[in-house]
């Protein structure tokens, strides 16, 4: 009961980091928290596919001592947590696609579980996010590399404005387990073979605006574009390169 426990949190803090970069709480990174919520994403049913899901989602950013679970990073810890760096290691959830999602004939891909290790550099104003994934089950297995930057404005006491933009990059392991088309699966669907290698998998930018309605609760929105690059925007799978990608939440620090 509790190993499914821990796999529907790491599945429920985690797939949106899927598709975006949640801005890094608002909330000073010393300081020990727990804000939960809940919201709904608009992503795509697979990466590169014309067709959405719309996903209800808890919002959770929780923070005690080294422990913390938020949407970027999953569930883990963060020994060094500074004025200027936080850095740790974490596992993720690691999102694959329905057979229903595909074209008959392709094979589902089942979701799986990362571990992670990232580092956040804040400075100037700005927050700057690297992190490497590494498949460990699932068939979602490989490593993905990630960098984003944000820079949160404050517009008024209760508006901050947070524009990002990031990168992923991914080897031709989880690239071709993603995107890849077998010779099975070309024969089964009257799609062509496809072999995908490593590279740069995406990028992406979103603008998430936050309004605090009370000292407590807050409302936060997230629209965005993400486009594949590389082999990735080459493969049979893909119907439209670039992509909306959006989130709505409404949280309350306790």
């Amino acid at each position: 009961m509790r190993i499914r426990f821990i796999a529907e949190l790491l599945k429920q803090v985690s797939i949106i980091a899927v598709v975006m970069a949640w801005p890094v709480s608002a909330y000073a990174r010393d300081e020990d928290h727990i804000v939960l919520g809940a919201g709904v994403a608009a992503v795509p049913a697979v990466e590169g596919s014309d067709d959405y899901r719309a996903i209800p989602l808890p919002a959770i950013d929780i923070k005690e001592g080294w422990l913390f679970a938020n949407l970027p990073n999953g569930v883990g810890v963060a020994p060094i947590d500074t004025e200027h760096f936080t850095i740790g290691v974490s596992a993720v959830y690691m999102q694959g696609y329905r057979r229903r999602d595909v074209p008959r004939g392709v094979d589902k891909l089942s979701d799986g579980v990362g571990a992670r290790a990232f580092a956040n550099i804040k400075a100037g104003g700005f927050i700057t996010t690297l992190g490497v994934v590494q498949g460990i089950s699932g068939q979602t297995e490989g490593l993905v590399a990630d960098v984003s930057i944000s820079y949160p404005i404050l517009t008024t006491s209760r508006f901050t404005v947070t524009p990002m933009a990031g990168t992923t990059w991914a080897n031709a392991k989880y690239n071709d387990r993603y995107f890849g088309i077998s010779a099975t699966e070309a024969a089964a669907s009257g799609l062509s073979r496809f072999s995908a290698g490593s590279g740069f998998k995406d990028v992406t930018g979103t603008l998430t605006a936050s309004y605090r309605l009370t000292d407590r609760l807050t409302a936060n929105v997230t629209g965005g574009v993400t486009s594949l690059l590389g082999d990735a925007q080459d493969s049979p799978l893909v119907d439209r390169k670039t992509q909306p990608i959006g989130f709505f939440s409404l949280t309350y620090r306790l």
